[in-house]
């Protein structure tokens, strides 16, 4: 059958008009599949040439340990505003170094105030002879303070700051304690409006805190999980248990060519 001018023109209009649908529905799945991982970066990359075309990138604020400064933390923080994005993740996060050292440390609260804040605290009053939970809280809270005060961050509240729970820094022998001095950073991040997630092993995290009760402020956080050696064992772990069992993985870590990469899980 011979078709007519006009009709030509439609079925053309027609198939163009499709073609068009399917580029357009097909984009969201192309961008996601184009997102590559994302980099962490502290102090022991101090001086090295750091990765280009990271997703998304999370910047050490400490030295190593809890109460110290990265040195390179401007610098790690300019390189990590060259994320490109394409996942769930913003493009900078910040991870900062946890401990409870009691009074073994530098130094160790005698009372519920720090920063000229008096802090509700939920285990009761932190007193001058006391390393149980209530000096615990104070003490995560004021690492966590300074952290946002006094490191050379600005606008703290903007970001999302993932603390970072491992054997190698000094921990008490209680569990309860460690919690409460986790709980202690992540109630001062609140109290500024910013955003905490958790980073350990599930090993590392069971020795150090144990089971987080429903009660904890702790317990709806996101997980991000460490290390693997490879990206397809970091995906793989997008499906295991996260730290707590109110959260969820939303990052998985692996390392390659000396620097740690990430995954993003969402």
């Amino acid at each position: 059958m011979t078709l007519t001018p006009f009709v030509s023109r439609f079925r053309a209009l027609l198939a163009s008009a499709a073609c068009a649908a399917l580029i357009f529905a097909g984009t969201p799945a192309q961008a996601a599949a184009a997102a590559g991982p994302g980099n962490d970066v502290s102090w022991p990359q101090c001086g090295k040439t750091l990765p280009k075309g990271q997703s998304f990138a999370v910047v050490g604020v400490n030295n190593g340990l809890a109460n110290t400064t990265n040195p390179c933390l401007a610098t790690q923080l300019s390189w990590a505003g060259t994320s490109t994005g394409g996942t769930g993740q913003p493009l900078v996060a910040l991870y900062v170094n946890t401990a409870n050292p009691g009074t073994a440390g530098s130094w160790w609260p005698t009372s519920n105030s720090y920063g000229g804040t008096a802090v509700a605290n939920p285990y009761g009053q932190c007193t001058a002879v006391s390393v149980a939970e209530a000096c615990s809280y104070m003490y995560g809270y004021a690492k966590a303070y300074d952290d946002a005060t006094i490191r050379g961050i600005g606008n703290p509240a903007a970001y999302t700051w993932w603390l970072d729970v491992e054997t190698g820094n000094s921990w008490s022998t209680s569990t309860a304690a460690n919690r409460a001095d986790l709980e202690g950073m992540a109630a001062y991040f609140a109290s500024i409006g910013a955003r905490t997630g958790l980073y350990s092993t599930k090993t590392q995290w069971t020795q150090i805190v144990g089971t987080v009760p429903s009660s904890s402020n702790l317990y709806a956080r996101p997980s991000w999980l460490g290390a693997t050696n490879s990206l397809a064992l970091a995906k793989r772990k997008c499906s295991d248990a996260p730290l707590t069992a109110g959260g969820n993985v939303t990052i998985t870590q692996y390392v390659s060519a000396g620097f740690d990469y990430d995954h993003s899980c969402i």
